[in-house]
């Protein structure tokens, strides 16, 4: 009995933190049509005993009022400013003075309902961006002597290794160790495309595993990883306001107290002057109040803004506030690091010259054989390409010798292969196979030579390679106005070469890590307004430096901390999305002040000429509210 009495309390207990959750989520809704069914209730009794019922639309004010005027009272007081919810209060109150207790209900409900739409807008943005703290699993399957246990994700430390089923979420940033799977990473990067992961790849956390069983080695404690770091920018671009909102905020304050100025000189002198009744002058001294707040004009950013962001997270550009959206519309020109940023960063075999006498596999196998003993970028590259033009493993060297800054020398099969730059050669014998081949050696290129038994054999050139993005990319800011310059450490004749391959405006040619800056504020002299794109540590300074800062997405973590705007996904092509998303905002913000400023001007005016009710003052105002609101949430949508 007492167990059945136990679980009927804890059931009853439960229905009722339902209910308490349910009214604190929607209880603002909930008193303005509650006010609005008082009101309505108030109208026929009314008109059905032709009595003043007015105890009932008192009701109707205190709770369809609650909300919005209990919130005014306590910023005003806070703040020590009058605000829009206090205007619409005293507007209400002055109504019910001269006797008019169902326009000032009509007046309070639909500026209640008009809060609660408001709150429900600004909540389902904020939702939109905040929905990406959803993608991260709370726990995870830790690997120990084989044995599988339930962790917390927060408890994951780097050498850990975890097991990833097919169709969950990979919960930290991790190294694959075991297994091949594709991943989709579209909650990170924005890309629909899944793509491949195999053996010493590395996958993110809040990305799914679709189709592979994996064990991977986390690399990255939780609150370090990729997925947490972007939950820390939204949370700051929720609470950061771009310029034309910071704008509105200082006007608003300066703009509601003319108001009240001119609604007290309203109060008197159209009764001196025009000859109106007591009741009148005061009736429009109310409606005035009602119609020239700023309501609209006050909301006529911030949901955009938020909007914008939030569209900005989908398609994997991550923006760190309005502020910075915003300023992006206004860039003049744009000044791309070369490498990593232009370039994929990773130089590849762009041609290859044989003259060993050996045959093609032969020869760049014995090449691969001694490079894959050396760790630099560009014996990397060649191990690759005879890869590519072998399709087998490097063979086995041996007695290999690395000449830092110059070249890797080494036997396969008894002979000796060296490779490197021209001044690891005797002079004499370089100056010869360059006269013989020196119309095949292309240019601009860096050049790799490699000689047998001290006989010269062949040649690579290598070349960073331009992204497929690029092009494309600096095309479309060209369209929107934008000069685009690339900074670069090469000399005058590649930087050259480069800029008719991409396309880009200008170029800065020599331009060493630490003059960065100094270009950027010579570029800034020039233009005004000049943004940076990069990724590399030493891109930091001149990030900081521009008006805005992009970081790629795959570049250094201090890049990323100090860039104002981060593509997930190395594609500059979404940087030219991120302006059009950033000229796209500002325009529908410009669109929904005119709308506002033009509803009060219109609205006063025939205020003024007595051809409107308090009710249809209230729709009025409170509709272009609602309808700049709606304006501004056209941003979500892709």
């Amino acid at each position: 009995m007492l167990k059945e009495m136990d679980l009927h309390l804890a059931a009853n207990s439960s229905r009722l933190d339902q209910w308490r959750a349910t009214i604190k989520k929607h209880g603002e809704m909930i008193a303005a049509l509650l006010g609005g069914v008082l009101t309505l209730a108030g109208y026929v009794v009314s008109e059905i005993t032709d009595t003043n019922v007015w105890y009932i639309y008192l009701v109707a004010y205190l709770i369809g009022g609650y909300y919005q005027i209990s919130t005014g009272i306590k910023d005003t007081i806070k703040n020590r400013e009058l605000n829009v919810e206090l205007l619409m209060g005293l507007a209400a109150i002055g109504a019910a003075c001269i006797s008019h207790w169902l326009e000032g209900a009509v007046l309070i409900f639909i500026f209640a309902l008009s809060g609660a739409l408001e709150t429900y807008s600004m909540a389902k943005s904020s939702r939109a961006i905040s929905s990406l703290m959803d993608l991260q699993p709370e726990t995870a399957r830790l690997i120990i002597n084989n044995q599988e246990q339930q962790i917390a994700v927060g408890q994951l430390q780097p050498g850990d290794v975890i097991h990833v089923k097919p169709g969950e979420r990979i919960p930290a940033d991790s190294r694959i160790i075991l297994g091949e799977t594709t991943i989709d990473e579209s909650s990170m990067t924005g890309e629909s495309v899944p793509v491949l992961k195999k053996i010493d790849d590395l996958i993110m956390a809040g990305t799914v595993n679709i189709d592979g069983n994996l064990h991977a080695e986390v690399t990255r404690k939780n609150e370090d990883s990729m997925f947490s770091k972007i939950i820390e920018l939204v949370q700051t671009a929720q609470t950061e306001k771009a310029p034309s909102q910071l704008f509105i905020e200082r006007f608003e304050k300066i703009y509601v107290k003319i108001v009240i100025a001119l609604t007290v000189l309203m109060l008197f002198l159209p009764h001196y002057l025009f000859g109106w009744s007591w009741s009148d002058t005061i009736y429009r001294a109310m409606v005035m109040l009602v119609v020239a707040s700023p309501c609209a004009l006050v909301a006529s950013t911030m949901p955009a803004v938020l909007s914008a962001v939030a569209n900005g997270a989908r398609k994997g550009i991550l923006i760190k506030g309005g502020v910075h959206l915003e300023q992006l519309a206004g860039l003049k020109a744009l000044a791309f690091d070369k490498t990593g940023t232009l370039t994929r960063g990773k130089p590849e075999v762009d041609w290859a010259l044989n003259v060993s006498g050996f045959a093609d596999r032969e020869f760049y196998a014995a090449v691969a054989a001694i490079e894959n003993n050396a760790s630099h970028p560009l014996g990397e590259a060649l191990v690759a390409y005879s890869q590519k033009v072998t399709k087998a493993s490097p063979l086995e060297s041996e007695n290999v010798k690395v000449k830092p800054g110059f070249g890797v020398s080494g036997e396969v099969d008894g002979r000796l292969y060296t490779i490197g730059k021209a001044e690891l050669f005797d002079e004499k014998t370089m100056q010869q196979f360059m006269n013989t081949y020196e119309r095949e050696l292309p240019r601009n290129h860096t050049l790799v030579y490699v000689a047998v038994d001290q006989k010269m054999a062949g040649a690579f050139a290598l070349k960073d390679q331009i992204r497929d993005s690029s092009v494309a990319a600096i095309k479309t800011l060209h369209q929107y106005g934008i000069q685009t310059i690339m900074l670069t450490g090469d000399n005058e004749k590649t930087a050259r070469a480069i800029q008719q391959e991409t396309g880009v405006s200008a170029y800065i040619a020599n331009c060493l890590p630490e003059n960065k800056v100094q270009a950027i504020k010579q570029l800034a002299e020039k233009y005004g307004a000049v943004g940076m794109v990069g990724d590399g540590i030493n891109d930091t300074p001149a990030l900081a430096q521009s008006s805005v800062g992009i970081a790629m997405g795959g570049g250094n973590d201090a890049a990323l901390a100090t860039a104002d705007i981060i593509l997930m996904k190395n594609d500059l092509q979404r940087i030219a999305d991120a302006v059009r998303l950033s000229k796209r905002m500002n325009r529908i913000i410009k669109m929904n002040m005119a709308f506002a400023l033009s509803m009060i001007a219109f609205l006063m005016a025939v205020n003024l000429l007595q051809f409107i009710s308090m009710p249809l003052g209230v729709i009025g105002h409170e509709g272009s509210t609602i309808l700049v609101i709606l304006n501004g949430l056209r941003m979500l949508r892709g």
